[in-house]
Order: C-alpha cells, then structure tokens, then sequence
C-alpha cells in the first residue's frame, strides 16, 4: 500500500494575524464568503473588512445558524451562488469550521480555515462532519484536498475559555499513541495509504509539546498571554495533531471517544476530554509501560484532563453501561479495528477498569 501525507496547503499562526488576512489570502480569487461563528460576527468582522479596506475585495459575511447540517450547508451554497463567489472561509469554532468545509465540498471551491478556539485537530481535515436537525450524526464528506490555508491568530486564541485549550490538548495527547497503534497493525489512514515516517514524526513532536510545555501554556491563556509556550501547544493542538491523526489514523482512544457519547452522563465533557480518558484505556489495553502510563497521568493531572470514569460522569457510571460503552467501541468498522490485534468487548471492559483504578490511585497518591 502506498504511503500518504495529507496536509493543508499553508499553515500561518501568530498573536495578531487575523488583521493581515488580505495579505494572507490575496492570491486566492474572491469574493470572499466568510461562514462565521457568533463570537466571529460578533467581534471578528470588523478586524477583516479594516484588513481589506482599500482592496477592492467583496466580502460577504453570514452568520453560521449553530448545526453542521445539509440544510444549513445549502442555505450558504445559495449565498456562495448569488454572490459569485470564489472561496469560503470558516471563521469559529468546528462546527462553523466544517459547515464551510461542507460547502467547498459541493461548491469544489478552496476553502479557509480561521479557528478562534484550538480544542480539537479538526480545521486542517479535509472532514466535515455533518449532523441532523436533531443533533445526531449524519455522515461525512470528505474533501477533495485539504484546506489552502489555516490561518490562527493566538491573540484570539489565548482570549478564549482556558477549557476549551485543555481540551484540544486532550485530543492532541492521543495522536501519538494511535499513530503507533496504526504503525504496527499497518491500517490505512483517512487518505488511502499507510503512514509515512514525517506523519509518525509529527505525531511524536505533538506528544513531546504536549509533555514540555502543556502547563505553561495552560497558565499563560488563564492570564491572557500568548507566549512562546502557547503557541507551541496551539500548533501542537491544531496542526500537529491534525496532520498526525489524518495521515496516521486513529484508534482505541478516539473508539472508546464514540462510544461514551452513547451515555448521556458524559454529554457534558467536550471531545478531547473523553479522548484523553480513552487514551489511558488505550494505553492499558495495548500493556504499554508502567512508566508510559504514569507520564500521560501526570501530564493529564497537572492541566486538568479527566483519568477516571467519575471524571467524565455526571452522574454513575455503571457494570453495564461500561459494558455499552465497550461492545459498541468493538463494533465493526470501529477505530478499534485499528489496534495492531483483536480485541473483544471484555478485554475493553477490562481495560476501562483498570485505567479508573489507575486513575483513581494517582489522584489519591498526589492528594
């Protein structure tokens, strides 16, 4: 099988950016549709047209309706269509982010990515994940090619909501760990081949960021400050990660993700929360290392990501609904797949156990 990398065209990151997107995106041939979060509309729109005040460039701006649905995706085709545009630009959080993906995906138009958060990987996919009007997943379109350009502006990052940073590095934490999972079973990535020894790299480089700089970085967006540590851990949550679990794939980590969203006690926890939980359910089920397993505890700990099944609850978690959680992380066609031998419900069952004994010994022990 041949190997693959997939990979936005450009990738641009700095405190400030976002005022020097005509700059950035000139070559691209508008007018511009920009699909834009509320906090984007809001706060953001008058940092692009005082960028491209003087140029010429026809800007049309609409605000996303808050759902990655078909509807919402062929209500902003038609405005694509009637504008006569020529790319769109998400600007927002994923599901902003995606909806434009979902119309450069129809439309065969390049699209932008211009995330104002950095919680999970997803603006350098060539995914989109689509929903229904109920909330419910629907499918996924997948690009012709990734995004021309991600363009992050750490001013913007280091002013949103501290959580939301940990939780992309709870994302982050698994790519590394599912990359070698892939490595060894030989599965094909997200782009029709196997990994290539730069996605393994990058994958590895995402892990040691995470390792070095996680709390730092944690403390400088609690005080508002893009400093050289959070602009490593924006990258590592954006563009290392996205890379890495694109071009390497995924695995029990990001399965064990699936399958808590089936509970409704976990609703609450945002993504990578649950991914970092899974990621410890990964690394006992695969026997990794006692000293591997306490580093990721350790790290997990210190910034703030859950190690326990009460950490990712809001109420009980019980026998049973561990033993959902596990039958439908072994479902065919799973990430599980993924892992480089067979694992059934039990093993899972067994492994979720464990990592929340674990869990629940590091936090005693460090209280």
């Amino acid at each position: 099988m041949s190997r693959v990398l997939a990979s936005p065209s450009k990738y641009i990151q700095g405190a400030g950016e976002l005022s020097r997107i005509n700059d950035h995106i000139s070559r691209l041939h508008g007018p511009y549709l920009f699909v834009m979060g509320g906090f984007a509309y809001t706060h953001l729109k008058g940092i692009i047209e005082e960028s491209f005040k003087g140029s010429g460039a026809t800007l049309v701006f609409e605000k996303f309706n808050g759902e990655c649905t078909h509807n919402e995706i062929d209500r902003l085709r038609t405005v694509y269509s009637l504008n006569h545009c020529g790319v769109v630009i998400g600007v927002g959080g994923g599901k902003a982010l995606d909806t434009a993906k979902g119309v450069s995906y129809y439309e065969e138009c390049p699209v932008i990515s211009i995330p104002t958060i950095a919680s999970t990987d997803s603006p350098t996919s060539a995914i989109s994940v689509v929903y229904t009007e109920d909330h419910e997943f629907d499918g996924n379109l997948i690009l012709a090619k990734n995004p021309e350009i991600i363009l992050v502006d750490t001013k913007i990052i280091a002013e949103a909501p501290v959580r939301l940073l940990v939780a992309g590095m709870g994302d982050a934490l698994s790519t590394y760990f599912e990359a070698m999972a892939n490595v060894a079973s030989h599965h094909e990535n997200f782009v029709g081949g196997t990994c290539t020894n730069s996605s393994v790299a990058l994958a590895k480089l995402c892990y040691e960021i995470l390792i070095r700089d996680g709390v730092q970085a944690k403390k400088s967006a609690e005080n508002k400050k893009c400093t050289q540590e959070l602009e490593n851990i924006v990258e590592a949550n954006i563009y290392l990660s996205g890379v890495g679990f694109e071009s390497n794939g995924l695995a029990c980590a990001h399965s064990i993700y699936n399958s808590l969203t089936i509970l409704p006690q976990c609703h609450h926890m945002y993504h990578g929360e649950l991914v970092a939980f899974g990621t410890v359910v990964q690394l006992v089920l695969e026997k990794r290392p006692d000293k591997e397993i306490q580093e990721v505890l350790q790290f997990c700990s210190s910034v703030g990501l859950p190690v326990t099944i009460s950490g990712i609850c809001s109420g009980e978690m019980s026998s049973d609904d561990i033993m959902k959680v596990s039958e439908t992380a072994c479902k065919p066609g799973s990430f599980m797949d993924c892992e480089p031998f067979a694992v059934t419900p039990l093993m899972v069952y067994d492994a979720m156990m464990k990592a929340d004994a674990l869990g629940r010994e590091f936090v005693l022990n460090k209280n």
